[in-house]
């Protein structure tokens, strides 16, 4: 079994090992080492990347006999020992995040009872799942609370009680564990089975920042948190300040008022809709009114008005044709829309021979169809003044 130094020191950066096997298995290498710094997949936290020698570590798992196996594209020297050391940037983000969710769990679990079930460190969030309804208040409160816990400079310790000890601890976990349990405490906060790495001291969390809350889709009852901490924390604020100081310079509103100013300008926006819907279905009446009726079909074209004033303008046109009335809404470049009626021919029927003869698709009802096509307006006026459907 690989000795892991990973649980004597969680800061370990660098280290020497000997290699004790490399096999080969699917066009990579498989390298166990006698002892590692290297965290393998687990608790939720992703593997540890690095190097051992020159070679890349690009992921680390544990084996079923508790040695830990190192990934890597080139083969290394067995019985050989060599310099290795961890993507500590990564590493210590990891730290930072997993830490703080502990934080997190402990305070929802002390205050309203509810448990972690679900917990996934991803590569741009972490994302928690609680058991229990929480508001956004109450998750306010909860980032409040954990902000001071980090301020507090808490101690977070790892152990391995003895099976006698845990009887008497009470702690978190999320399934029952066979063997020994590590129990990481974060003082006054939270003590919880886990077999990952932590950083020494809630300050080195930096920041507790929960960022999104969602009813839980699957497993019952309860909410979805995704949240960031430390460095990832800054990084993201870093990115939503300077979002935040672009839409305040366009909006010419101050940066802590821009998301009134948003929903000033959505507003005026619908209004701008609600007009602008009231014109096209007056131009398409207009339109209509102009059309004359005939026995054969009309063809029409238009790039103003909107999709449901082009199906008004359908209907009305439809009533002064014999045949077929269609409204092509685009132009050669892009490309058109077009919807189609009539009331004496079988559109569902005969949309396969038109969409044949317009380069289209869509289909629709017998009284009505439409899709897009890519012939030119020249075509698709040939087409219509002498199909016969």
């Amino acid at each position: 079994m690989t000795e892991k130094l990973y649980y004597i020191d969680s800061h370990m950066k660098e280290f020497t090992a000997e290699v004790t096997s490399c096999t080969e298995n699917g066009g990579r290498y498989e390298v166990v080492l006698d002892r590692t710094a290297f965290f393998p997949e687990g608790g939720g936290q992703l593997g540890d990347s690095g190097y051992i020698g020159h070679v890349r570590v690009f992921d680390t798992h544990e084996g079923a006999n508790g040695d830990v196996r190192h990934y890597v594209n080139q083969p290394v020297e067995c019985g050989k020992v060599y310099d290795c050391r961890i993507d500590w940037v990564t590493r210590f983000r990891r730290m930072q995040n997993h830490s703080g969710e502990h934080i997190v769990s402990g305070l929802v679990h002390k205050k309203y009872g509810y448990n972690n079930v679900g917990f996934h460190m991803g590569s741009d969030v972490v994302t928690i799942d609680f058991d229990g309804e929480l508001s956004w208040e109450q998750l306010c409160e909860i980032e409040r609370e954990a902000n001071r816990t980090v301020a507090a400079n808490y101690r977070i310790t790892a152990t391995f009680p003895s099976p006698e000890e845990l009887e008497k601890l009470e702690y978190r976990s999320k399934k029952e564990i066979a063997g020994q349990v590590r129990i990481v405490e974060v003082e006054n906060t939270d003590i919880c089975a886990c077999c990952a790495p932590h950083v020494s001291t809630t300050a080195e969390v930096g920041t507790v920042r929960i960022l999104t809350s969602e009813h839980r889709r699957r497993g019952g009852e309860g909410v979805r948190i995704t949240m960031l901490c430390g460095l990832d924390a800054y990084d993201n604020e870093v990115i939503i300040s300077r979002n935040n100081t672009e839409i305040s310079t366009l909006l010419s509103a101050k940066r802590d008022e821009t998301a009134q100013a948003v929903h000033r300008l959505l507003n005026e926006n619908e209004k701008l809709k609600s007009r602008s819907a009231e014109l096209c279905r007056a131009l398409a009446m207009m339109r209509a009114q102009e059309i004359e009726p005939t026995d054969g079909s009309i063809c029409l074209f238009d790039s103003v008005l909107d999709e449901p004033s082009l199906r008004l303008l359908i209907n009305e046109a439809v009533k002064k044709c014999g045949g077929i009335a269609a409204v092509f809404s685009g132009s050669d470049e892009t490309g058109f829309r077009y919807i189609i009626g009539s009331r004496t021919v079988d559109l569902r029927k005969a949309s396969k021979s038109i969409n044949a003869a317009i380069s289209g698709r869509g289909g629709g009802s017998p009284e009505m169809i439409q899709g897009s096509c890519i012939a030119c307006t020249e075509t698709i006026k040939n087409i219509f003044s002498n199909f016969t459907f």
